[in-house]
């Protein structure tokens, strides 16, 4: 299995707005002042539309499904956290911690994927919300798929009973730290922290603060040969940890973030990191400030076979 995609889905947005109810774990959400609902709208539709020009540009395959009306799901636009999809054909859907993000689990969206790729089976997670216990897709876990570990801070969104469970359903190795931003609240989201290339680590070690967690992710991480890009506990509140690597058809592979991201690393984390891949970033300002999320929390990968194909 490639580390990096060559497919994603995106859902573009129709009720975007901040959620009161992932606000008290997700303190990477700020309101806009000023802004009424409507301008907030037209600007998430806007820097949607100009991020996938972008992407398409740069010769990702982008698949578009739009948000529905009803019932509302300000967070919508974010669908990495509700599913993951495998090259074996395997489905995993994802138990969310918000109730009203639990809508964006969308069973239309799934045929729609049917018409061009191999799903041969969906492991539903899910039924765990009724356990009150999470763990939301690839804002939680990082997979290393070359060497199958899966990595996850533990935070009220991330369980590491289930971080175990998902692992060993996959073949996976998990391993669990736990990570703190520069206010000592628990980082909800390991993808903010956190990003694999192939042949690359950016990580904040700084916001591990158990000193023996943090020796093991390095060890883990060096063991597999990969550069380690430190970034600090400033830079992943601009969301430098929030990348993606995608390669496109023909090309070089892309390291996917976000304007602000992209703003906050130093030439020479620049110039490392584009030693690995083009970088690309996408201005999503309004997007990232009321969601909390950035640019790889946008991108769901499609490593399903094509429809028709021998798994």
């Amino acid at each position: 299995m490639p580390q990096s995609a060559s497919t994603v889905f995106l859902i573009r947005p129709v009720r975007f707005g901040f959620n009161a109810e992932t606000a008290a774990s997700n303190h990477f959400q700020h309101a806009i002042a000023g802004l009424s609902d409507e301008a907030v709208q037209q600007q998430a539709f806007a820097e949607f539309d100009e991020a996938v020009r972008r992407l398409r540009d740069r010769g990702v395959r982008v698949l578009v499904f739009d948000d529905t009306t009803e019932p509302a799901k300000p967070d919508a636009v974010f669908p990495n956290n509700w599913l993951t999809l495998h090259p074996d054909g395997r489905v995993l859907l994802y138990p969310m911690c918000a109730p009203n993000r639990r809508a964006e689990r969308r069973p239309d969206i799934l045929d729609q994927l049917r018409r061009q790729f191999t799903i041969d089976e969906i492991v539903d997670f899910s039924p765990y919300e009724q356990e009150n216990r999470f763990l939301e897709g690839t804002g939680s876990i990082i997979f290393d798929h070359l060497h199958r570990v899966a990595y996850a801070a533990l935070s009220p969104r991330t369980d590491a009973g289930l971080l175990q469970e998902v692992a060993a359903h996959l073949g996976y190795r998990p391993v669990a730290f736990r990570a703190h931003d520069a206010h000592g609240h628990a980082i909800y989201h390991t993808n903010v922290m956190m990003c694999l290339g192939a042949r690359f680590a950016v990580i904040c070690l700084d916001s591990i603060t158990d000193e023996r967690e943090r020796a093991t992710m390095v060890d883990a991480l060096a063991a597999t040969g990969r550069e380690i890009v430190p970034i600090t506990l400033a830079q992943v509140a601009r969301f430098a940890g929030n990348m993606l690597t995608l390669q496109p058809a023909t090309g070089p592979e892309l390291v996917v973030m976000s304007q602000s991201a992209f703003d906050a690393l130093t030439a020479e984390q620049r110039d490392t990191l584009g030693r690995y891949g083009e970088l690309l970033p996408l201005p999503i300002p309004t997007i990232e400030t009321i969601g909390g999320g950035s640019a790889r929390c946008m991108l769901a990968e499609v490593f399903l076979p094509a429809a028709g194909a021998t798994v």
